[in-house]
């Protein structure tokens, strides 16, 4: 009756306090025994309370232990090899032996040491890369849960945005920031003309491993929300999303012909870039051929001023005949 007393107040105060990696991997039996010949130095007296007490702030509450056991996937194992390889053989020679606290503090704070420094050195994971994906690779162990944290993110990523123009080229990579496993199966769906991340909209186009979705000549049909989901196993890992706006191409030649009319007509002829306006070679040549023709312009009026104006010249220079003459020399010859 005793005992099973003394086993419950135990528990209880192995479990109330917030759990840590000492309480994951070490069994309650183990800590009874560990504790059942705890010693009050100053008392004289056996008390494993206190010793329950003493687990709790050297492992349970220390915040080294518990960051050195956020280790990566699969190796909380790792982490009770460790912990048992310090506290078992403490327990072994401690089981129905009295022992004073001290000595109690002294072995449990070596242990505590010598398992950070273990834990310490086991692979870390590189975290959770946001906005969107379950990462699996990502979770970390932790102490206080007995758990791994998952990254917490949704499957669904944020719809991206790409324009282009119509009878030209679309290709759209379904890539992550996080591992994946090996065995990832790709499946492509369509939306045609909406954008929206509602899976009942969507119409299965492909399926296999690859990542890769490409369409070599686009069409107005083309238009529309394009999802892709990658899974491994039954298991979907991540849902990406793209929204393609197909512009005709009739549309975008006017508008670039608009832009460069536009541009002409900027003080001094100079012709500005502007985003999604012609190329600079481009606008060099129309530039050299506005300015040509205007030379010309000018060079053919000028040469037309002279020629009236020489004309004209001509006509006022030119003697009017030898009337005057002939009246003078006339009676002279009679």
């Amino acid at each position: 009756m005793c005992m099973a007393i003394l086993w419950l107040a135990s528990v209880s105060l192995l479990i109330c306090p917030a759990v840590s990696c000492y309480e994951c991997f070490v069994e309650v039996e183990d800590s009874l025994r560990l504790c059942w010949g705890h010693v009050l130095t100053h008392e004289n007296v056996r008390n494993v309370d206190e010793c329950f007490r003493m687990l709790d702030r050297i492992f349970n509450t220390n915040e080294s232990v518990i960051e050195a056991g956020r280790v990566g996937e699969g190796y909380d194992i790792k982490l009770k090899e460790i912990l048992d390889a310090e506290i078992l053989p403490i327990v072994e020679e401690f089981d129905q032996q009295l022992n004073k606290d001290s000595v109690y503090e002294s072995r449990l704070l070596t242990a505590a040491d010598n398992f950070i420094a273990a834990a310490s050195k086991l692979p870390r994971v590189s975290g959770c890369f946001p906005p969107c994906g379950f990462q699996s690779a990502g979770a970390v162990y932790n102490c206080i849960t007995c758990q791994y944290d998952s990254c917490e993110f949704p499957l669904d990523c944020p719809v991206q945005e790409i324009e282009v123009m119509e009878n030209s080229g679309a290709r759209m990579w379904c890539d992550v920031p996080f591992d994946l496993p090996n065995d990832i199966e790709v499946i492509w769906r369509f939306a045609e003309e909406v954008k929206t991340q509602e899976m009942d909209q969507f119409k299965e186009v492909t399926a296999g491993v690859d990542r890769l979705y490409s369409i070599p000549s686009t069409r107005l049909q083309h238009q529309g929300t394009y999802q892709c989901e990658m899974y491994s196993g039954s298991r979907s890992i991540v849902r990406l999303y793209f929204y393609i706006t197909v512009t005709p191409q009739l549309v975008a030649g006017h508008t670039e012909l608009q832009e460069i009319f536009d541009l002409s007509l900027l003080p001094g002829g100079q012709l500005l870039a502007a985003p999604g306006a012609a190329p600079r070679s481009f606008l060099r040549l129309l530039l050299f051929l506005l300015t040509t023709c205007l030379t010309t312009s000018l060079l053919l009026l000028f040469l037309s001023l002279g020629v009236l104006y020489w004309t004209s010249v001509s006509e006022e220079e030119r003697p009017v005949g030898n009337t005057d003459e002939d009246e003078v020399l006339g009676p002279v010859l009679l």
